[in-house]
């Protein structure tokens, strides 16, 4: 992560938890956090953590984020994706709502 972008902390652990695995990713949001990705939608910890836990098998990828803006509440974050899946590397968007120092709502978006 370039050490000139300042995230949120919620945001910061997000990113950090993405390279430790899905149990860290999971308790990075709220009990009934929903993410969205791909046109799927997964509510709740255990979801949100099979969620990663597929996508950590079906891709390798590292996150970078580089841009941060807050958008009615959102907190909008661009990032470098590159892994192992067509059209990689790319910049993908991280739209975060916050609640109570942990992610409430995540989606996903090219």
């Amino acid at each position: 992560m370039p050490s000139s972008l300042t995230l949120p902390d919620p945001i910061a652990a997000y990113f950090m938890a993405d390279r430790q695995g899905p149990d860290q990713v999971a308790q990075c949001f709220t009990p009934k956090a929903v993410v969205k990705d791909n046109d799927d939608v997964f509510t709740g910890r255990d979801a949100i953590r099979a969620w990663k836990k597929a996508a950590d098998a079906k891709y390798t990828c590292t996150t970078e984020p580089f841009s941060l803006e807050l958008i009615e509440g959102v907190h909008a974050v661009k990032a470098h994706v590159a892994g192992n899946f067509k059209g990689s590397p790319l910049d993908m968007k991280f739209f975060f709502r916050l609640e109570r120092g942990l992610i409430a709502n995540m989606e996903v978006t090219v």
